[in-house]
């Protein structure tokens, strides 16, 4: 009798040991990625309104590039990828003074993000329109729409419904931009100029608000001068 009581009265206990070592390990999971995200290396991350120059290899391309384009300050060296932001239509880098217009994502922000990124991917603008995107189309001829641009409405269910496809040409070739549509799942829709070769081993992309769509012409050749510039520094 006394044993069968001692086995009741362990199986009885052991029930919350397993639900409570559960618990104890999520909190202090917890703490530990807040105890990172909230350390104080973070803040450096944040951009910066200094302008020295700042030497970058990307795929082995090397610029050098004044601190404030940088989205977070601290870069520098050999890196797989670099984000840098910049004012439309003046181009200008981060500086205290404009820090709301770089924190903001109302429809109408001027901010464009340049990606460059190590990339072996050597597709042009049409290369990739062809093999990747127009299989996805509802009309592969697309339709001519504003400001220069082809226009592509994607087939329901492919992927990419939420999205419109333009092209346009420029000096460099094909120009393909993924625009978000306005719905509520994007009250402040982006545009997404797609992956560009810039050498063998980099490509670069950027993002701006669709409310700039008509002057895609500028900011595209704004982006190039801008590479361009931190390329032959």
């Amino acid at each position: 009798m006394g044993g069968s009581g001692q086995k009741e009265e362990f199986h009885r206990h052991s029930g919350w040991w397993i639900p409570a070592i559960f618990f104890l390990a999520i909190l202090g999971l917890s703490g530990l990625l807040l105890g990172w995200y909230l350390r104080p290396g973070l803040r450096s991350a944040a951009p910066t309104g200094q302008s020295h120059q700042v030497g970058v290899s990307v795929g082995g391309v090397f610029f050098t590039i004044p601190a404030n384009y940088f989205e977070r300050s601290g870069a520098g060296g050999t890196m797989k990828s670099v984000t840098l932001v910049a004012l439309f239509p003046s181009w200008r880098g981060y500086s205290e003074a404009e820090a709301r217009l770089f924190a903001g994502n109302a429809p109408d922000s001027p901010l464009v993000r340049l990606s460059l990124r190590a990339d072996s991917n050597g597709l042009d603008g049409r290369a990739r329109l062809d093999r990747i995107y127009r299989p996805h189309v509802a009309d592969p001829k697309g339709e001519n729409g504003f400001f220069g641009l082809t226009r592509y409405d994607f087939s329901a269910g492919s992927g990419y419904q939420d999205y419109e496809l333009f092209t346009g040409e420029t000096a460099k070739g094909l120009e393909l931009l993924l625009c978000e549509r306005a719905t509520s799942q994007f009250p402040s829709p982006n545009c997404l100029a797609i992956d560009r070769p810039l050498a063998a081993s980099v490509s670069f992309s950027y993002r701006f608000k669709r409310a700039y769509l008509a002057r895609w012409q500028e900011i595209s050749a704004g982006v190039e001068t801008l590479i361009a510039k931190f390329r032959d520094s």
